[in-house]
């Protein structure tokens, strides 16, 4: 007789399904935006253009999601190793973040320092430390958290180490990446919440945090400026006010229905970064409210798989890792929208699966992987035989209950 609990237990291929959905819109959006009146789509080497580019990123970030979603699962199962990959993974991001900040080894690009170069076959590959650091983050703090009998209620033991490493990954990205700073320490924070940790320990984190992230404000000018253009964009509309305007002169153009694919205007040298930050508005541009909605539904159908991932887990460190890549993605979701809305002051931070480029996209795709593996042993675990007389396997089982029934 076999007994099935299967309430909150994901496919894992869904999710993989509902990433590569995502991937294949953003694929033909960044086609249709790499077009302009000067330059067809194709008239470069494909594999040297911006859609061959992302193509390219697209067939790769598909590999590494199928390989993470087997390869994750038996590294999952140990609590060793996926502690030592944790740790190793932090370290390895915070190394990067630092080389990006020194001239010789970075790369800067419209005044910001925030890639790493590299030639492989005569291409110029540019790698974004920042992306890294959020995974990377991610696992830490759902180690710390909850490993080693971990309480997260204790300040010395728990809730400062975790600090932190939030710290770090914050302070390093914010001298050249405001907007992924902000995003990073609201993923840590809300992880620090779930975490359980005491509510006076966060405020004073967050009375800290809110100190540091107003120091990053004030120390680079044209942050001032972009705040002070999103109070009044309409006073310096081809100066500071430039960007929002065309935003959502770009979103009003495509009403309901768009104006079709391929047949936007505001991508021919109107509306600036139409193939990464701002590509949400070109969806909305040419495929109208419905396709802006797809797009939304998508992303949310996304999330409610990682936290069904997530209530389904075996372990402490497999749930916090999953509320914490859920919450990434939808976190840096909702924040690229309220940008291109103008909702929010103009950052640069790109729509997850979608926008151009390949440090965001090969990330995500190894975070859906990672969920994908997650999801496998929620469900394997999910359902019990009772006519197996394994007492070993009993054993396991019944300390996972109990594990759940703690968390």
């Amino acid at each position: 007789m076999t007994v099935s609990q299967r309430d909150n237990a994901v496919r894992p291929g869904a999710m993989i399904v509902v990433a590569t959905v995502l991937m294949t819109i953003g694929l033909v959006m960044v086609a249709s935006t790499s077009a302009s009146l000067n330059r067809p789509l194709f008239a470069s080497p494909f594999l040297r253009s911006t859609v061959g580019r992302q193509a390219i990123f697209m067939l790769a970030g598909f590999v590494v999601m199928l390989i993470a979603s087997r390869a994750a699962v038996p590294l999952l199962a140990s609590p060793v190793v996926r502690r030592r990959i944790s740790q190793a993974a932090f370290v390895i991001a915070v190394g990067c973040l630092i080389a990006a900040l020194i001239p010789s080894l970075a790369s800067a690009h419209r005044g910001s320092q925030r890639w790493l170069r590299f030639v492989f076959g005569g291409m110029e590959i540019g790698v974004q430390p920042s992306e890294l650091a959020k995974l990377a983050m991610v696992a830490l703090l759902a180690s710390l958290l909850t490993e080693n009998n971990a309480n997260p209620r204790s300040f010395r033991r728990c809730f400062l180490p975790a600090s932190i490493a939030i710290g770090v990954c914050v302070l390093l990205v914010g001298k050249e990446d405001f907007g992924t700073s902000v995003l990073l320490a609201g993923i840590g924070v809300v992880m620090l919440f779930v975490a359980g940790c005491r509510l006076r320990h966060l405020a004073i984190l967050g009375t800290l945090g809110a100190g540091a992230l107003t120091a990053l404000l004030y120390a680079a000018p044209y942050r001032l400026a972009r705040i002070a253009a999103y109070t009044g964009f309409w006073e310096d509309p081809r100066g500071t006010g430039y960007q929002p305007l065309q935003s959502l002169t770009t979103i009003a153009s495509g009403g309901w229905f768009g104006t079709g694919l391929g047949s936007g205007v505001q991508k021919y040298g109107y509306l600036p970064e139409s193939r990464t930050d701002f590509i949400f508005a070109v969806i909305c541009e040419e495929l109208g409210m419905f396709g802006a909605v797809l797009v939304i539904a998508l992303l949310c159908v996304f999330v409610w798989l990682s936290m069904r991932t997530m209530l389904a887990a075996r372990s402490r460190f497999e749930r916090l890792l999953a509320f914490g890549l859920g919450a990434t993605i939808g976190l840096q979701a909702a924040m690229n929208i309220a940008v291109v809305t103008v909702v929010t002051p103009t950052t640069g931070i790109s729509l997850p699966l979608i926008s151009a480029g390949g440090s965001n996209l090969l990330t995500f795709c190894l975070a859906t992987g990672v969920l994908a593996a997650i999801a496998a042993r929620g469900g394997d675990r999910a359902t019990v035989s009772v006519d197996v007389c394994d007492t070993g396997q009993r054993a396991v089982d019944l300390a996972d209950r109990r594990e759940a029934a703690a968390w």
